[in-house]
């Protein structure tokens, strides 16, 4: 599934015009990009949990030169799935 597609089932789903689905999406991404950008958890009760960590600098390869190249630490991501999410799936 795509962005449209889930656009498209939000505006089916709640009677919205895909405008207001798109604006409502949108708005919820944002919402989930800034906090998470704080440093912050976002927690959905049976589906899951997003949340950032620090993945360590480290050495790596460049697959063109063979040589080795440092790669610095950052800040990633994470996605947990919830408990409801793992029993629907399995």
């Amino acid at each position: 599934m795509n962005k449209q597609e889930l656009v498209a089932k939000i505006a089916k789903d709640c009677g919205l015009s895909k405008v207001g689905a798109t604006a409502a999406l949108e708005s919820m991404i944002d919402g989930i990009v800034k906090t998470l950008k704080k440093g912050q958890t976002i927690t959905f009760v049976g589906f899951g949990t997003f949340k950032t960590s620090i993945r360590k600098a480290r050495l790596g390869r460049n697959p063109q030169t063979g040589g080795t190249v440092k790669i610095p630490k950052r800040r990633v991501a994470r996605f947990t799935a919830g408990k409801g999410l793992k029993e629907t799936l399995n």
